[in-house]
C-alpha cells in the first residue's frame, strides 16, 4: 500500500503516487483511472479488466496497491474525487486532455491553469501537517541548512535557500552533485540536509541524502512519491501531488507543487522565530531598497 493510501489520500492522488511501483498490467488499469476518473467510477472490475486487456485479478491487485479492499469503495471514493476536481476547476474553461500541437494559446492558458490549480489543491490535501511541523522544527533548530535538487527541483532549492538567507539563517544550495556530496559527507549533528526530487529516484539526490544522514545530519525530502528510494534516507518526507502529462513532464509540473511546500515550510520557520525573522526581513528589504 502506498503512503498516500495509508494517509487517506483521494484515489486519483494515491494512483499517481503508486504508479512507479505498479506492474505493467496494473499501470494500464491506473492509466484508465487517471484518464477518465468519472467513467472509471461507473465501471465494474470485470469491465475495467476487459478495457485494458487484463484479468480481474490484476484489477484487484491494483485496488489493494492504492489502499482499497473493496472495488465498490474505490468506485465510491473515485466518484467523490472526480466531483471535487470538477468543483476545484469550475471557474476555469474546460479543456480536455493534454496540451496538443494545434491548441490555441487560449487553450494552452486554460489547460496550464487547470493543471497547476489542481497540483496546488492536491498537494494541500496530501501534505501532512504533522510531517510539516516536524520539518519546521528541525529547520528552525538547525545550525546550518544544506539544500540540493537537480534540474527543475534546483529552482525550488534556490528559492528556499534565498528565503532562509533573508531571515538570517545559514543556508547553502548546491547546484553540483559532487560538491553536494562533499558537503553532505561532513555535515554534523545539528545540521539539516534537504533534498528535492520529484521522482525520488534521481541517483545524485539519493546519494546526497544518504551521505548527509550517515554523517549525522537530519534529513528532509520533498517528493511526489513517498514510497520512492530516496524516502529510505529521509527523517521527514514532505509529499507533493504534481500533475504530469506527456508534454508537461515532472520537470515542469513539479515546480509549482514544490514551491508551495517550500512556502509552507518557510512560513512555519518564520512563525517559530517571528520577531527576529521580521526584523531580518525588514532589514534585508531596506538594504535592497536603499541600493536601488
Amino acid at each position: 500500500m502506498t503512503e498516500a493510501a495509508r494517509k487517506g489520500a483521494e484515489p486519483i492522488i494515491a494512483t499517481r503516487a503508486a504508479m512507479p511501483a505498479l506492474r505493467p498490467a496494473e499501470r494500464r488499469v491506473a492509466q484508465l483511472l487517471l484518464d477518465d476518473p468519472a467513467g472509471f467510477s461507473k465501471m465494474s472490475a470485470g469491465s475495467v479488466a476487459r478495457a485494458v486487456s487484463t484479468s480481474s485479478t490484476t484489477v484487484i491487485r491494483f485496488q489493494h496497491a492504492i489502499g482499497y479492499e473493496r472495488f465498490v469503495d474505490l468506485r465510491h471514493d473515485l466518484a467523490l474525487d472526480a466531483a471535487r476536481e470538477r468543483r476545484a476547476t469550475e471557474s476555469i474553461p474546460a479543456e480536455p486532455l493534454d496540451i496538443q500541437q494545434g491548441d490555441t494559446l487560449k487553450q494552452v492558458i486554460a489547460k496550464i491553469a487547470r493543471d497547476e490549480t489542481l497540483s496546488i489543491a492536491e498537494t494541500a490535501d496530501v501534505l501532512s501537517s504533522e510531517a510539516l511541523a516536524e520539518a519546521v522544527e528541525v529547520v528552525t533548530e538547525a545550525t546550518r541548512v544544506d539544500i540540493f535538487g537537480i534540474g527543475a527541483s534546483g529552482i525550488a532549492a534556490t528559492d528556499f535557500q534565498r528565503k532562509l538567507t533573508r531571515i538570517g539563517r545559514i543556508a547553502i544550495e548546491w547546484s553540483d552533485a559532487h560538491a553536494a556530496w562533499t558537503s553532505a559527507s561532513v555535515l554534523e549533528t545539528g545540521a539539516v540536509a534537504i533534498a528535492i526530487s520529484h521522482s525520488g529516484r534521481t541517483f545524485d539526490t539519493i546519494e546526497y541524502l544518504r551521505l548527509a544522514r550517515a554523517a549525522g545530519a537530519k534529513t528532509v525530502v520533498i517528493t511526489n512519491f513517498p514510497d520512492s528510494p530516496i524516502a529510505e534516507h529521509a527523517d521527514v518526507v514532505l509529499q507533493t501531488a504534481a500533475r504530469e502529462s506527456p508534454l508537461r513532464s515532472g520537470a515542469l509540473g513539479s515546480r509549482i507543487a514544490q514551491l508551495m511546500v517550500i512556502d509552507a515550510l518557510f512560513v512555519g520557520v518564520v512563525q517559530q522565530r517571528y520577531d527576529e525573522s521580521m526584523v531580518a526581513i525588514r532589514t534585508s528589504y531596506a538594504a535592497v531598497r536603499q541600493a536601488t
